[in-house]
């Protein structure tokens, strides 16, 4: 089976489907699979869901996708550096399910794990525990979590085999090695992409049973969310 694609729309194509939920990887912009975002905004798919940590910036990572009003739902940990976010969100055009940042990371580990949920002490007597079965455990309470799952996942890796094992470099692991477990369909993109055999075995992160699909992206932009800079002192 061939899972290597020319680029990041024939990767893409026949998955996509109005109302479905994706997982896109990364922690901020560190991580992303940019390439895979950019065709899912040329694709018109509408009304999704998406799993990520954060919705990138304005104009640039999942953000594009909240500009052409593609995405419906948001479950997400973070919103902070995204101001259009921030306006669907309080006009009500955009719906949000925050989870505390570990909590989001346990539910998609879940989801891939075949997990249907867990409990965990965070948000208990929060507004997060809100609907939720809690339980004691030991003389501690707990809220019960669900696992996440979706239709399809896009992750970013360093380096990939044409068989789809992956390497990821540094941290832009994040979230990627988690989600593409926990889609019913796994894209992959890759900075390089090597022969079978070339990686080593003890390095993978992703094994390649995980990926359904594989692509090398080109001219990646590797943008820094926020620069912090110090005056230079004498």
């Amino acid at each position: 089976m061939n899972k290597v694609y020319a680029n990041a729309t024939e990767a893409l194509s026949g998955l996509l489907f109005d109302g479905m939920t994706i997982m896109s990887g990364g922690f901020g912009l560190c991580g992303i699979p940019e390439h895979l975002i950019l065709a899912l905004r040329d694709s018109g798919v509408k009304d999704i869901t998406v799993i990520s940590n954060n919705c990138g910036v304005d104009d640039f990572g999942l953000g594009i996708l909240l500009q052409t009003r593609q995405i419906k739902k948001m479950v997400s940990s973070y919103v902070g550096e995204n101001a259009e976010f921030e306006r669907q969100f309080l006009s009500g055009e955009l719906e949000l399910e925050f989870n505390p940042q570990g909590t989001l990371a346990e539910r998609i580990r879940a989801g891939g794990a075949g997990i249907p949920a867990f409990y965990t002490k965070t948000g208990y007597g929060t507004l997060v525990a809100e609907g939720k079965e809690t339980r004691e455990f030991n003389g501690d309470m707990y809220v019960m979590e669900t696992g996440l799952i979706a239709d399809l996942s896009i992750v970013k890796a360093w380096k990939g085999d044409e068989s789809g094992n992956l390497i990821y470099r540094k941290t832009a692991r994040n979230f990627n090695p988690m989600m593409a477990t926990a889609g019913k369909v796994c894209i992959a993109e890759v900075e390089e992409l090597v022969p079978v055999g070339t990686l080593d075995a003890d390095q993978i992160h992703t094994p390649a049973i995980y990926v359904n699909r594989i692509v090398k992206g080109e001219n990646f932009e590797k943008r820094i969310e926020r620069r912090t800079t110090r005056s230079k002192v004498s």
